[in-house]
């Protein structure tokens, strides 16, 4: 049977989302019955037809009854949302991050087992056939040295200006969660915690970051961590918003019998004895795998409990007491026009996740003291 759809979010990454599900909808997986959004949609891609369009998403669900309702809403409005879905009977698709506390995230996860509904995470890139590959390479690579993570990336000012919300710590009492790490990079941390749930290093337990700001936003664009868990397992992720040359994403285990590195975005890999990346083909659907799991019982590839680790170092970067990122002065940074890049950075990324120090530990001369705070049991 084809199940029903609608997408609560239907702008910015939402559009996106109208993308997915017209091509779901094409292979005849999915019908889209509803959009909503709380600004006018915008034109590109059109709306099909017959699809009415919501500002508020709780008439959207009165009038649609959808089976699955797809939310890409700002982060710190998810947990609402979700719980007004679950109550219409509506399995889920949630953006990530997808809830800003472990509160909310075993609020969550009770209101779903309550109403035996389901919950699927938009972690995409562990829907792909690369990340399989590399995740069952890891036992292969012997004593593992540790897990890192990379990106650089490039983000102006007008990134920053295209909501209310961005580059925020919180709005109305609540957390934003705008910040590199927990969301335009969050797939490095997510794949980062994925690699070390895959060889049973336990629950993670400490987190020190050091984390930057090149403009006078309130959430870190630049970011160093070092996340440890039960096992003594550390896992290092470095990354960056204000970024030289790119580099899309990779995830990296070193062992005694070798390393395996996955660049997740491209899904290219490389294990021990190939020369270079290769790309591997095959990335599954995660709207697909969600109506297939309703229809059959599949099991989910992101579901909610995966992404406990997650939310856990989520909560310790936004508790009320963190300090704010540290604003790097011009001497660090150059600017151009909106643009600002931290002359050196893709040379420290580098750096930190070879060596696993942070650049504190180096003594970059810009570098300001760690953060250091003990992880709430998931």
């Amino acid at each position: 049977m084809t199940a029903t759809v609608a997408l609560i979010g239907a702008n910015g990454h939402g559009r996106w989302h109208r993308r997915r599900i017209a091509e779901v909808e094409q292979a005849g997986r999915v019908r889209l019955v509803g959009l909503a959004d709380v600004r006018p949609l915008e034109p590109d891609p059109p709306v099909p037809d017959g699809v009415p369009v919501f500002t508020d998403h709780r008439e959207l669900l009165a009038k649609t009854s959808p089976d699955v309702v797809v939310i890409c809403t700002p982060p710190h409005t998810h947990l609402q949302i979700a719980l007004d879905a679950i109550a219409a009977g509506c399995d889920l698709l949630l953006e990530k991050p997808p809830v800003a506390s472990l509160a909310a995230h075993h609020t969550l996860a009770a209101s779903l087992g309550a109403a035996g509904r389901a919950c699927q995470v938009g972690f995409q890139a562990l829907g792909s056939q690369a990340w399989l590959s590399f995740r069952d390479a890891l036992a292969g690579l012997g004593k593992l040295d540790g897990i890192t993570a990379t990106a650089s990336w490039q983000r102006d000012d007008t990134y920053y200006a295209r909501s209310p919300w961005a580059g925020k710590r919180r709005m109305g009492g609540r957390p934003v969660v705008d910040g590199a790490l927990v969301n335009p990079l969050a797939h490095a941390v997510m794949q980062a915690l994925a690699s070390a749930q895959a060889v049973g290093a336990g629950r993670p337990r400490q987190l020190v970051a050091e984390r930057y700001r090149v403009r006078p936003i309130e959430v870190e664009d630049t970011a160093f961590a070092r996340i440890t868990f039960d096992g003594g397992l550390s896992i290092v992720i470095a990354v960056t918003l204000a970024g030289e040359d790119f580099i899309a994403g990779e995830i990296s285990a070193r062992g005694t019998r070798g390393r395996a590195t996955l660049e997740y975005p491209t899904d290219r890999l490389a294990l021990p004895g190939d020369g270079a990346l290769r790309k591997i083909e095959g990335r599954a659907d995660l709207l697909t795998n969600l109506v297939e799991h309703r229809a059959s019982g599949v099991p989910l590839l992101v579901p909610l409990a995966a992404t406990a680790d997650f939310t856990a170092v989520l909560e310790a970067l936004t508790v009320p007491d963190a300090p704010l990122p540290h604003l790097l002065d011009d001497s660090a940074v150059v600017t151009d026009g909106p643009q600002r890049t931290i002359p050196g950075i893709n040379d420290l990324l580098r750096k930190v996740v070879e060596t696993t120090a942070l650049p504190s530990e180096m003594g970059v001369p810009w570098a300001a003291p760690p953060f250091t705070q003990r992880l709430p049991v998931t």
